[in-house]
């Protein structure tokens, strides 16, 4: 049984939240945990991210048992409804003005005992943490081509200035390609994903160093919440923390 806390703050320098974070049980103990990190003119990313979170949580709720029955149909499903949600989205952007490029990433995890089903567009990110703190996803980034085509180092690449140049984002073109992870949760004492406000301010030592204190649950997402606003607040502050440890939340 999952033990989790949601933290999203608007951070010291924006004056709108448009992040979106969720998590969402069926009756049979299948979560569906959901981070979205909005963009777009005339704060269209606080709609963009919002209508993803909420039609993809709606559809988990309202889908029949079936769809889940195997990791295979897991998988189809998520993939399937997060390019449904991508046209909805786009759909809206280009027949609202005011809304006309927006976009979001999308961390978007479907959970049931130790499985763990994975659909990931941007650079929001997932982490798995045991006895070390490993990142499952990889940014979909101008900066990641560059260091995969040997132009740049993966250093170089985390100080340089074009670091949030991300190349995907649901909602901006009709069609998007997702990238799907399937994976054990075993051995795996937290499960975190995140906005890019969290993990541009605080390094793996950090987050690991404060996930892995003896404070409860609450107290470790209010901690991390403090530490990027402590080191400046620059973006949206966002994240859902998952354990199977039992801890006190």
């Amino acid at each position: 049984m999952f033990q989790y806390v949601i933290e999203s703050d608007t951070g010291r320098k924006r004056e709108v939240n448009e992040d979106r974070v969720a998590v969402l049980k069926r009756p049979g103990g299948l979560l569906l945990a959901l981070v979205a990190d909005g963009m777009g003119g005339h704060n269209a990313g606080d709609v963009a991210s919002r209508m993803t979170v909420d039609e993809l949580g709606e559809r988990f709720m309202e889908a029949g048992e079936e769809m889940f029955g195997t990791t295979e149909a897991k998988m189809a499903w998520l993939s399937e409804q997060v390019l449904q949600v991508n046209r909805a989205v786009y759909e809206h952007s280009i027949t609202h003005s005011e809304c006309k490029g927006m976009g979001t990433t999308l961390i978007a995890a479907l959970i049931e005992g130790e499985d763990c089903v994975l659909c990931h567009i941007g650079d929001s990110r997932a982490y798995a943490i045991g006895p070390s703190m490993v990142q499952i996803t990889r940014d979909h980034s101008y900066v990641n081509v560059l260091v995969d085509n040997g132009e740049i180092t993966q250093q170089q690449a985390e100080d340089h200035p074009k670091k949030n140049w991300i190349l995907r984002s649901l909602g901006t073109e009709p069609d998007i390609e997702r990238e799907m992870h399937h994976f054990s949760l075993a051995g795996i004492s937290y499960f975190l994903i995140c906005t890019d406000g969290l993990s541009n301010k605080l390094s793996e030592r950090e987050i690991s160093s404060i996930v892995r204190s003896k404070a409860s649950l609450s107290q470790k997402g209010k901690a991390l919440i403090a530490l990027a606003n402590d080191l400046g607040g620059e973006d949206n502050i966002s994240f859902v923390l998952l354990t199977a440890l039992g801890e006190e939340v």
